[in-house]
């Protein structure tokens, strides 16, 4: 079982863990820690009975538009629809301030994420060329509008 609530420092080692679990190229607790500390971010987690963070997704929020930063959930985790509430919390907070729609990058080969955004109602509408290292890969840029 989960929980999900607002992403606090509390919660920051068992971020950092998921995220090296996650990622070729991981933010660092530091990296974290600036980002919770603004007002113009967002971060929600997925709390297991263990008061570990299972998933997460955040975003930064700049006028009229929210830029996904990160959506991960850990492996033992996947596949029970974690990565879609932490989206619809997003989508929440993006409507509750205005904003006009919601972006993001992902792999151009992490097929089951672009299908995963695809099925939340967003858009691919760009191709970033070489946007990642390690490996190097072109980054699909996806988008989601808000018209209600």
């Amino acid at each position: 079982m989960y929980r999900i609530v607002t992403l606090t420092e509390e919660y920051i080692e068992s971020l950092v863990e998921l995220e090296n679990l996650c990622f070729d190229e991981p933010w660092t607790k530091g990296m974290f820690v600036g980002d919770l500390s603004s007002e113009y971010t967002c971060y929600f987690a997925a709390i297991d009975d263990d008061n570990k963070v299972v998933g997460y997704a955040g975003m930064w929020i700049s006028v009229d538009e929210g830029q996904i930063t990160n959506v991960a959930v850990h492996p033992d985790f996947r596949r029970k629809n974690i990565a879609t509430e932490l989206l619809s919390r997003l989508f929440d907070v993006c409507r509750k301030r205005g904003l006009q729609s919601i972006t993001l990058e992902v792999r151009q080969s992490n097929e089951k994420a672009i299908n995963l955004y695809g099925k939340n109602g967003f858009l691919s509408v760009g191709l970033r060329k070489n946007y990642y290292k390690n490996p190097a890969e072109n980054a699909v840029l996806m988008t989601k509008t808000f018209n209600d």
